[in-house]
């Protein structure tokens, strides 16, 4: 499938941000684990939530779709183990947040994925469940998928490298609630996304489960709870409101976001100063977000270790810039659906933008002009080169991967004024 992009001029109009894909698949997961039942608002239906929601009913666990909220009956902490391998596609933030929780069941559960997925490190989060007394490693003994975990969660103490995957530690945190000993988690050297690990503790605290975290040593602790379960209505994503917030921004836009909460604890808000940065005018209010752009844009220097995420946005935006654009600190986007330095860098090139590619990041010499490029299967990439096209107009191959995080990306777009068509 192909996204044939036009060159456009305007963007303006009011609309819901999609609903946060982090938050759908804590909020799933730890509701699943709950006692009691909960309902799910507003959940981000996509092809990466599904495969968490999928992951907990073959675990046992009863979730049904009712209008617009997902209700769920928890499971007590009492999981089964699933009759046949999980696979959980291309959903990264299911295989870490599962391993830990699979620890849970009293058998094996064997967790694998499409080609990019069984590329994912996973040996740092198998190490430290093995340090809690769990029975987890990789078949081909290479660290990374299929995974098989082991039924039987003792807990205890543990570390665990911060500069990998903050997944990780997220996934420790919400099982470890559940584990017979609680735990204690240190995390060693550069802690990388934390706020996707204040996400975490977040929607735990909402189900009724305290973490205690120790900032100046790195270190959490989490005793043993009772997860129980709530309403919970989930926010709207700032990393998928990063395209509309960057097209408005690259455009002469008008647009008012909604659903974006001031006081979220996502680190891709971060948006919102990068925009205002490199020239928007970016008004926010309790719970949303309006963004009025002139089209022109400067280059700038930005660290993006807390919101990795980013980085394909930020380069589109670089190289519809005046300038120079630096993006630093954001080595672990290697880490991603793809390498994300490298297919951002390889990518943009084909349309002519001088890119340098660092260890950690990119210099961005703005100026662009249209090609053919590819998605590389990496959704990210697809809406972020999208944003090149509404300047000079692009097409990209294998575009249909979008639908793993923001379902109707190219119909919003379309609605809002740009010209964005699907074929093939």
């Amino acid at each position: 499938m192909k996204l044939i992009v036009g060159k456009s001029q305007n963007i303006a109009g009011k609309i819901k941000a999609p609903p946060s894909k982090s938050y759908t698949h804590r909020a799933i997961i730890i509701s699943a684990l709950a006692t009691g039942n909960s309902i799910l608002k507003y959940p981000l239906k996509s092809e990466d939530t599904v495969a968490s929601l999928e992951s907990c009913r073959l675990m046992g666990c009863s979730i049904r779709e009712h209008g617009k909220h997902w209700l769920v009956e928890g499971s007590s902490g009492k999981l089964k183990t699933p009759s046949d391998v999980l696979d959980v596609k291309n959903s990264g933030t299911t295989l870490r947040m599962m391993t830990s929780v699979a620890a849970l069941a009293p058998n094996y559960t064997v967790f694998t994925g499409d080609d990019s997925l069984r590329n994912r490190p996973m040996q740092d989060l198998l190490d430290a469940l093995q340090g809690l007394g769990v029975d987890a490693y990789s078949t081909r003994s290479n660290g990374k998928p299929p995974i098989v975990v082991g039924g039987g969660f003792n807990g205890g103490s543990t570390s665990i490298r911060g500069n990998v995957s903050s997944q990780f530690i997220s996934s420790l945190l919400i099982a470890g609630a559940l584990s017979q000993e609680g735990i204690s988690l240190k995390v060693e050297g550069d802690f990388i996304s934390r706020p996707y690990v204040d996400m975490t503790r977040d929607v735990m605290n909402k189900f009724g489960v305290k973490v205690e975290y120790d900032e100046n040593d790195n270190y959490f602790q989490v005793d043993p709870q009772t997860y129980q379960g709530t309403d919970y209505t989930i926010e709207g994503d700032y990393s998928s409101a990063s395209y509309l917030i960057a097209a408005a921004s690259i455009l002469e836009g008008d647009l008012t976001i909604q659903n974006l909460f001031k006081e979220s604890k996502q680190g891709d808000k971060l948006i919102l100063d990068i925009a205002q940065e490199m020239g928007a005018s970016i008004k926010v209010r309790n719970d949303e977000v309006k963004v009025e752009g002139s089209g022109e844009l400067q280059g700038i220097d930005v660290n993006l270790n807390h919101a990795p995420d980013l980085l394909p946005t930020v380069a589109a935006l670089g190289a519809v810039a005046r300038g120079r654009t630096t993006i630093s600190g954001v080595e672990h986007a290697r880490l991603k659906e793809t390498d994300r330095i490298s297919t951002c860098t390889q990518e943009l090139s084909r349309l002519g933008v001088e890119v340098q590619e660092k260890k950690d990041g990119m210099v961005i010499k703005g100026g662009v002009h249209p090609g053919v490029v590819k998605s590389h299967g990496d959704h990210r990439l697809v809406m972020a080169l999208s944003l090149v096209g509404l300047k000079v107009g692009i097409t990209i191959e294998n575009a249909g991967v979008y639908d793993v995080s923001f379902p109707d990306f190219p119909q919003t777009m379309s609605r809002l004024g740009t010209s964005m068509k699907l074929e093939g």
